[in-house]
């Protein structure tokens, strides 16, 4: 009789089957041939194993073309793949990676197959997001060498690989194929079993999110996807992700995060649902939230919603001249923006001293970019020549357009919005960049709030390339115009979204960076792994904590409680840790110490 698993000594594994030969499986596939691994690839469909032959062949062929390969390693690695219709040809496999569709009665159908065909030591592991592989450990013979090992789309480019185990689990397992992983090149991560694990768990709820957002007709999907990718650095929108992943994957992985939650976020939004029965799952369908030039294309077409070039056709008005009220980081860079764009600028705070410190914090941005070869010394000049600082807000009298970046507060904004409705002329557009506070609010204090809309500005200014423009009930259709059309010549990427909490972006970043904590809270995984798969694993320039850091706990917490506050969500309560945090004073990079520690300047 063989020794049980834990107790066996694992030598490499060498001869790895793959059942399932779509997208992930053909892309786990080349990554294993690729490590010199002899790979024997199974699926139920002849059409489906020479497709992934097929894919093979055309993904090392660009390899070769790119100088990753030559021609000798490419025929080595299409050498080292076989592939069958017959599961029994995994029979001589040591381990055997599971890829099937995301149903149990597959999976475990698989397994129990498995169990009288390959050796008592070989691994068993599944490429499941979101089914429970406990449950699928427990129907088999051998629970002990079940485990789960969650590659990420395309296998070949992503580095995250999250390790699951189950109870059950044998560690000799987890330490086989975690060293399979590194000798693969990827970065392991090591997480318990719970549906959507890491990645997936943070990535589903926002994406859900994200749809619920478009079906309310809040904003327009190209206007969302712009936003996250512009606002947050993503590689993707969050409606093409879910195109890419394909919208009836997602809506199983939700559901099944649903089903041990039962937090509302993670409930899947009712277009997913419809959009799957219709059968316009994405990207292989043709059509999901986009439309395609072909099943399984990425090249998206017009379609009836695709937003018309023109624009909406209202006029705005003039702006020859820009005010902007404050003398923070966000003012500085926001009058610099401006008067690189050409525009006249009054700069103004409550002293002489803060505007002519805060114009001082532009000439030095303008020097570093001068130094970098961005610009020239003379343009540098003629920029900051065109700012004038100002210590009194009746210096606005002329402006076209009055831009306030005070202190996130709704009073000190009320009083400023009170003040610039005496002080500017008729018909000057009046903007805030709150990120959080309500615009109406701001409007409701002046006599003009037909002329009041949001424009926010993402930090630093200067780099970032959105601008939510937020329109109230109230605000005029020239006035929103006249945003665009000032936007375009700042060449900055506007998207329209009604005044709610949070708008686009931070209504969705968020959640997910509540959820994260809350991650860490109940001891699920770490800081470190889970900024490591956000990174690796979706392609964030930044993992969660890295970025509440950054942004400031106590900026973060604050955020929280608004969007609370707005929906009224349970799930949407901040983390009782960030309130720790804050409490204690831990706000992050600025205080020297959030979730991290950083050494002081």
């Amino acid at each position: 009789m063989a020794a049980p698993l834990s107790d066996t000594p694992l030598s490499p594994l060498q001869t790895i089957a793959v059942i399932g030969l779509g997208t992930m499986g053909s892309g786990i596939a080349e990554v294993l041939a690729t490590a010199g691994r002899d790979v024997i690839g199974v699926d139920v469909s002849e059409a489906q194993t020479a497709r992934a032959v097929a894919a093979l062949e055309a993904s090392t062929e660009r390899s070769v073309r790119r100088g990753r390969l030559t021609e000798q390693q490419r025929a080595d690695v299409l050498a080292r793949v076989r592939v069958s219709t017959d599961l029994r040809t995994a029979a001589d496999a040591d381990l055997v990676i599971e890829v099937a569709p995301e149903s149990y009665e597959v999976k475990q159908q698989i397994f129990r197959e498995l169990d009288s065909i390959v050796r008592p030591g070989t691994i068993l592991a599944t490429g499941t997001n979101a089914l429970s592989v406990t449950r699928l450990a427990a129907d088999s013979a051998h629970p002990e060498r079940v485990l789960g090992l969650h590659f990420f789309n395309p296998a070949p480019a992503m580095k995250l690989v999250e390790v699951v185990s189950s109870v059950l689990t044998a560690p000799a397992a987890v330490a086989a194929v975690t060293d399979l992983a590194l000798d693969l090149g990827k970065e392991p991560v090591a997480v318990g079993d719970r549906p959507g694990f890491v990645a997936d768990g943070l990535l589903f709820g926002y994406l859900n999110q994200a749809a619920a957002m478009y079906e309310a007709r809040y904003a327009s999907r190209e206007d969302i996807d712009a936003a996250m990718r512009l606002g947050c650095g993503l590689p993707m929108g969050p409606l093409a992700l879910l195109d890419l992943i394909g919208v009836d994957t997602a809506r199983t992985v939700l559901e099944a995060m649903y089903a041990e939650s039962h937090d509302r976020l993670h409930a899947p939004a009712p277009i997913l649902g419809q959009l799957s029965e219709a059968g316009l799952t994405g990207r292989k369908a043709g059509r999901g939230f986009y439309t395609y030039e072909a099943p399984g294309s990425a090249t998206v077409v017009p379609d009836a919603l695709t937003p018309l070039s023109g624009g909406s056709g209202a006029a705005g008005r003039a702006v020859a001249s820009v005010g902007v009220a404050g003398s923070g980081t966000m003012a500085s860079g926001i009058a610099e923006v401006f008067a690189k764009a050409g525009y006249d600028v009054v700069l103004a705070a409550r002293s002489e001293e803060k505007a002519q410190n805060a114009k001082a914090r532009i000439g030095k941005s303008l020097a570093r970019s001068v130094d970098k070869g961005r610009l020239t010394a003379e343009a540098a000049a003629q920029i900051l020549d065109r700012i004038t600082p100002a210590g009194s807000y009746d210096a606005f009298a002329d402006v076209d357009l009055a831009l306030e970046a005070v202190a996130e507060d709704l009073e000190v904004k009320q009083q400023l919005f009170a003040t610039l409705d005496k002080v500017c002329k008729p018909g000057a557009v009046l903007a805030t960049t709150t990120s959080s506070l309500p615009v109406v609010a701001c409007a409701r204090a002046t006599s003009r709030p037909q002329d009041v809309i949001g424009m926010h500005f993402f930090n630093p200014a200067p780099a970032m390339k959105l601008v939510e423009v937020v329109r109230t009930v109230l605000t005029a259709d020239d006035v929103h115009a006249t945003v665009r059309e000032v936007c375009a010549r700042i060449k900055k990427h506007a998207v329209d979204c009604g005044d709610r909490a949070g708008f686009i972006v931070n209504a969705l970043l968020f959640p997910y960076l509540n959820n994260a904590i809350k991650m860490v809270q109940e001891h699920y995984a770490t800081l470190d792994d889970i900024d490591a798969a956000m990174k690796l694993g979706g392609g964030y320039p930044m993992g969660p904590f890295e970025l509440l850091d950054v942004v400031g706990l106590d900026v973060s917490l604050a955020i929280e409680k608004v969007l609370h506050r707005e929906f009224r969500d349970p799930g949407l309560a901040p983390a009782p840790l960030l309130e720790h945090l804050v409490a204690a004073g831990c706000l992050g990079r600025k205080t020297g110490r959030g979730f991290r520690e950083y050494a002081r300047r």
